[in-house]
């Protein structure tokens, strides 16, 4: 049998989840059992891997306890480092360019069919859905098909935790699906306090430090404070309920941070998340996974934790036989996309444990400014001549003597060899989805918008695709 590969807490800590235990233990009042257990969807906008549990001087500790009670999954991927995107791929199990959302929602992308979203896999079992705050895959929330669908005038932490543990509260008589969504850590970002000073602040890995840029990182300290906290009354409520002990919570974000070649890139500090998830089935014990995972393989999850079929189109892979020992990877490769975020920008990605595999195409050669959020990084890497950089239009990293994706080693004769590997797991991966991109540009849906990519901000006019 193969090496477990979850990598289990000390004896100190095993101790020290002993109380933690005996409140998941509790009976749970809803009408979830085992077999059909309630579960959480609780994410995060543009947080990346940028959280306590992965070591840095962020605080979250409610994440934190979660990941001590739970399964931590320290190389989880996204399928699309954009915001709507990533959620749909997430909630369907299929790559952006097959079910439709090419670009965001509000912008007036969509999915080609809501009914893949997986609430509907669970209701006909007696799930019950429900959604408080962001979901973002859709303009209209009401096509989606949620049951119930709780208003809260915004969607930051400060007023979607309330109406989330109301809603634990109301001590729900089916089992439920319930989506809990923060705006946070999406710019703009909180000014930061007497807890995050500037001055003893570093910022994330790709960003130059500076006093600009450290300032930028203590205001998404500031945020993601903000986030902790919120997911902090949700969780707490889960349990204060009774509810833990049969509620899978999946707690997750979209992709990478708002900086300058983060979110929106498909390096690892766009396509790198943090994922966390606690509840029945063997998601418990402060275990540690450093399988390679993707966002995909989540729905099919659900579908063998609640003894369900798996519908056809699904494109990844259930974790269970990572969480009961039984296989050390499910994954020895994994995929990630980019067609529109604020402007068009087509981009994919191959990954394997050793390599990761940019291609651009089109004939732009020069980085796409209005897809990096507006903020104090972005303004200093314009004043130092960013938007002359040129962007190749392939890419090679070694993930391991380069973690940070900083080299690119595609022209290097010494690596031709990895390149042209790469190269058919990209090519054979794009024929095998038929991804449109091989036909030529992907068009936008009638009625979408999107912005001049000579432009430089987000911000400036849209205009019809």
């Amino acid at each position: 049998m193969p090496a477990n590969p979850l990598e289990s807490r000390s004896r100190r800590d095993l101790l020290r989840g002993v109380a933690a235990g005996a409140l998941l233990g509790r009976t749970a009042r809803g009408a979830a059992t085992p077999d059909r257990p309630n579960i959480l969807y609780l994410h995060s906008h543009d947080t990346g891997r940028y959280i306590q549990p992965f070591g840095h001087e962020i605080p979250t500790p409610h994440l934190q306890k979660l990941a001590d009670e739970g399964i931590f999954f320290r190389q989880a991927f996204d399928a699309a480092p954009t915001c709507s995107p990533s959620r749909a791929s997430l909630l369907t199990g299929e790559c952006p360019h097959n079910n439709g959302m090419l670009g965001l929602a509000h912008r007036g992308f969509s999915l080609y069919d809501y009914n893949k979203h997986i609430i509907h896999r669970l209701q006909p079992l007696g799930y019950r859905a429900t959604l408080i705050g962001v979901q973002h895959i859709a303009r209209d929330p009401s096509v989606i098909g949620y049951d119930e669908i709780i208003k809260t005038p915004g969607a930051h932490a400060a007023v979607v935790a309330p109406a989330a543990v109301k809603f634990l509260k109301s001590a729900p008589k089916e089992p439920f699906w319930l989506t809990v969504g923060f705006q946070e850590t999406h710019r703009v970002y909180r000014e930061p306090g007497p807890a995050e000073d500037q001055r003893y602040t570093q910022p994330p890995a790709p960003i130059l430090d500076a006093p600009e840029t450290r300032y930028d990182a203590a205001c998404f300290k500031a945020t993601a404070r903000e986030l902790d906290r919120g997911m902090g009354e949700v969780l707490n409520a889960l349990e204060e309920q009774g509810l833990a002990k049969n509620t899978l919570v999946i707690c997750t974000t979209d992709h990478g941070i708002a900086f300058p070649e983060m979110k929106c890139n498909l390096t690892v500090h766009g396509t790198g998340v943090f994922l966390i998830m606690r509840g029945p089935g063997g998601f418990s014990g402060g275990k540690i996974c450093n399988s390679m995972v993707s966002h995909l393989d989540l729905y099919p999850t659900v579908c063998d934790l609640v003894n369900v079929e798996h519908p056809t189109w699904l494109q990844g892979k259930s974790l269970m036989p990572l969480i009961r020992g039984e296989a050390t990877e499910l994954h020895d490769e994994l995929f990630a996309e980019v067609n529109y975020h604020a402007a068009y920008e087509p981009k994919r990605a191959a990954r394997t444990r050793r390599w990761n595999y940019i291609k651009r195409f089109g004939d732009r050669d020069h980085p796409v400014l209005p897809n990096c959020d507006d903020g104090p990084s972005k303004t200093l890497w314009l004043k130092n001549g960013w938007k002359d950089r040129t962007d190749p239009e392939e890419r090679l990293y070694d993930t391991f003597f380069d973690p940070n994706e900083r080299y690119n080693l595609a022209h290097d004769p010494a690596y031709a060899a990895a390149l042209n590997e790469m190269r058919g797991r990209l090519s054979a991966w794009m024929k095998r989805t038929d991804d449109p991109l091989l036909r030529g540009p992907v068009k936008a849906p009638a009625g979408a918008v999107t912005n001049d990519p000579n432009g430089i901000s987000p911000h400036e006019k849209p205009r019809p695709a």
